[in-house]
């Protein structure tokens, strides 16, 4: 894509990423891309808005190219210290060595440790301003959104507010760089929460406290470094990621994510009766095979509802270990206070329910309901497992 113009003198200069299947190595992004998303002021002073991966280096450059001469940059403001933010900034110095870094004051060991650079930087203080010429911009530092060195930077003249990490999310841009101007918004909008809930839920806090911090701050367009760019309507991006860090310590969504895990079919058959008892309650229900889905596409779902089901048998004297190992990634998110019920079979000995307990003590989820049988389920069992499934339903419901 060619550099897009935001504002007079203001571009979009990012690139799109469609060959990276793991997001930070871990998240997969494989049909999703993911952009990674900088900004060109060109003013009497040209200034770079956060940079991108070390493997886009060419065709980033080249976006440079095409509105500024590279060789004449200025400064280069680093939010974010995360390679797929600075990747390319060792690059860039060899090019244009007279640039100046601007971060914040926790930036600096970064630049040392990942790139050896510990010349040529500029420490700025929360709140502090800087004159382009025509344009003016302010640093604004949100320590843990999602680094303790992570700051936005706002253009007071168009009111840009440039929000890094915050704001952002999964999704090549399919040419349309803009919310007004996507045609498939509802993907971007659960790309954003798939992004929130893998790589920025657990410092949901820090976010409530930057959004209060730019309340009073009138933000025309919000640029983040992933995903769109939100000039139409950037209050609704806001408002969306207030009320996803709101679930880390306040109620959650009505709804309920069914996790289950079945070695012979068992535990799946009745994960489909509890299923059932579930609907005939009208209570959304969304379902896993923890062991053929990514935790990525599992975490949205228990990060926003409050009611959670898990099918799994016991397996030599524990929980299902595809389970557990869910399990164990919602508890590095952070996710708490649910209410969890559990149903799962098991062949010579048990020991699935006491393995479950520990798991789910230190995310302090209440276990309200279990159901156990040995080998496969009978249609008394299956029967048990609808009435299993209403139970939790009219539970959730209830609040």
């Amino acid at each position: 894509m060619p550099p897009v113009e935001i504002r007079p003198d203001i571009y979009w200069i990012g690139v799109n990423d469609r060959t990276t299947d793991l997001f930070e190595g871990m998240w997969p992004v494989a049909q999703e891309g993911v952009s990674y998303n900088a900004y060109l002021i060109c003013d009497e002073k040209t200034t770079l808005v956060d940079l991108t991966k070390e493997f886009k280096t060419d065709e980033f450059l080249e976006q440079i190219h095409q509105v500024s001469d590279i060789s004449q940059l200025d400064y280069v403001i680093v939010n974010h210290m995360e390679p797929d933010h600075s990747g390319i900034l060792r690059t860039l110095r060899r090019i244009a060595p007279q640039i100046t870094i601007l971060g914040s004051a926790k930036t600096v060991p970064l630049l040392e440790s990942f790139y050896g650079i510990t010349d040529g930087i500029r420490v700025v203080e929360d709140g502090e301003t800087l004159s382009l010429g025509r344009h003016t911009v302010q640093f604004v530092h949100t320590p843990f959104v999602h680094w303790p060195e992570t700051m936005v930077t706002y253009e007071t003249t168009e009111q840009i507010l440039f929000a890094c990490d915050a704001f952002g999310g999964y999704g090549a841009l399919r040419g349309a760089i803009f919310d007004d101007e996507c045609t498939d918004p509802d993907f971007y909008e659960r790309e954003a929460l798939r992004y929130y809930a893998n790589i920025v839920a657990v410092f949901s806090r820090p976010v409530l406290q930057a959004i209060a911090k730019l309340a009073d701050v009138p933000i025309s367009v919000i640029a983040p470094s992933h995903g769109l760019i939100w000039r139409d309507k950037p209050e609704h991006i806001v408002e969306l990621y207030r009320k996803w860090a709101g679930y880390a310590t306040g109620p959650a969504e009505p709804g309920i994510t069914m996790l289950y895990g079945s070695m012979y079919g068992n535990t799946e058959e009745m994960m489909n009766a509890v299923a059932q008892g579930v609907s005939q309650e009208g209570v959304p229900v969304s379902i896993f095979d923890v062991t053929r889905t990514h935790s990525s596409y599992i975490l949205p779902s228990l990060w926003t509802q409050q009611g959670v089901l898990v099918g799994a048998p016991t397996y030599e004297g524990s929980l299902f270990p595809p389970m557990a190992q869910m399990l164990q990634m919602a508890a590095q998110k952070h996710i708490r206070n649910r209410k969890v019920a559990w149903f799962g079979s098991h062949g010579w000995s048990g020991g699935a329910l006491r393995h479950l307990k520990r798991l789910l003590e230190p995310m302090k989820w209440d276990l309200t309901d279990s159901y156990e049988f040995a080998g496969g389920p009978t249609q008394e069992d299956l029967l048990t497992a609808q009435q299993f499934g209403a139970r939790f339903a009219r539970l959730i419901k209830s609040g």
